[in-house]
């Protein structure tokens, strides 16, 4: 089942979610190059349209739940189809019950509810379509203040700092866990 619920942004815009295609490579190539939106990213930002086209192939395609985070006028109307200005994930962990979730969205689209609004689909799908999940979390640079903000606004709890948890660009790191479990309220 298909997260396909759209959210208004504003009278214009809906926040859709749906499976990536490989004929989504160059607006992912829009995003997934850009240094500042991957500067709190484990990986470093794409330089080769061939490489991403070969992520999307052999990581993303298969992957269980990876979606690419649309834009589209309400009702149809406006400048064509549903265009994918980031993704969500949620992959399972090893322990059946958990899963982590991760969002990138391309800079123009920064500071306007899109990854608030993509963040909510993402957790309402993942508990009904990853078998067993019951607790969806985040771990967030502690210096992402923008990052923590979604996730609160989308109804996760700050749990913890993880002190000197893992190397981003070549820097030790802290970092925020946050999380959402199947019986906390969705957030309209």
């Amino acid at each position: 089942m298909e997260q396909e619920a759209a959210a208004q942004q504003g009278s214009v815009a809906a926040v859709t979610l749906r499976r990536f295609e490989l004929a989504d490579v160059d607006a992912m190539m829009e995003w997934a190059s850009d240094h500042e939106v991957t500067a709190f990213m484990t990986w470093d930002a794409y330089t080769s349209r061939e490489a991403l086209l070969a992520f999307l192939r052999d990581a993303v395609l298969p992957h269980p739940w990876f979606r690419a985070v649309c834009l589209g006028a309400v009702g149809g109307e406006g400048h064509g189809p549903p265009r994918a200005v980031g993704a969500v994930s949620v992959t399972p962990t090893d322990d059946a019950c958990r899963a982590e979730l991760c969002v990138v969205l391309a800079r123009a689209h920064w500071g306007k509810g899109v990854a608030t609004a993509a963040v909510k689909r993402a957790v309402a799908a993942a508990f009904g379509e990853l078998r067993g999940v019951e607790r969806v979390e985040a771990l967030v640079d502690i210096d992402n203040a923008a990052a923590r903000r979604v996730l609160e606004k989308a109804g996760f709890q700050r749990e913890t700092v993880l002190r000197s948890y893992c190397v981003v660009k070549g820097r030790l790191r802290d970092m925020v866990v946050y999380s959402f479990i199947s019986t906390d309220p969705l957030v309209d």
